[in-house]
C-alpha cells in the first residue's frame, strides 16, 4: 500500500509538471494553435516587450512557433511542441515592428504555416 501511495504522487507530480511547459493557459498569455498546416490565429497584434504564448498543438505532428523580423532575424524561436501537447513560448523583449511567425519544420511553412505578427 505504501508503494501504491508513492506511485500516485510521482504521477501527480509527473502530470503537474506537463509536456514541455505546457499545462493551463497562463494569465495574460495569447493562445496560438497549430495543426496541418495552419496557425489560428494567424494574423497576431501584441503590445513590444515581454510577450507569452500558450502554444496548442491540435495536429497530427510536431510543431513549433519561429517568429522572424522583416530582414529574416529570428526574434524568437519555441521550442517543438508534440502533437496534442501544448508549450508555453516567451519572448523576453520583442521590439516593436511587424513580424512573420512560422513553422520551420520541413514543409510547413510551404504549405501554409505562417501568419503575421504586429508588436506596438
Amino acid at each position: 500500500m505504501k508503494w501504491f501511495a508513492i506511485g500516485l504522487v510521482a504521477m501527480a507530480l509527473l502530470a503537474a509538471c506537463g509536456g514541455g511547459g505546457g499545462g493551463a493557459q497562463p494569465a495574460g498569455s495569447i493562445k496560438v494553435t497549430m495543426t496541418e498546416f495552419a496557425f489560428s490565429p494567424s494574423t497576431l497584434s501584441v503590445p513590444s516587450g515581454k510577450v507569452v504564448f500558450y502554444l496548442v498543438n491540435a495536429g497530427t505532428v510536431s510543431h513549433d512557433m519561429v517568429i522572424k523580423d522583416s530582414a529574416g532575424n529570428i526574434a524568437g524561436r519555441s521550442e517543438l511542441v508534440s502533437a496534442g501537447d501544448s508549450f508555453v513560448f516567451t519572448v523576453a523583449n520583442l521590439a516593436a515592428g511587424k513580424y512573420r511567425f512560422v513553422c520551420d519544420q520541413p514543409g510547413h511553412e510551404t504549405n501554409g504555416m505562417f501568419g503575421t505578427l504586429t508588436a506596438t
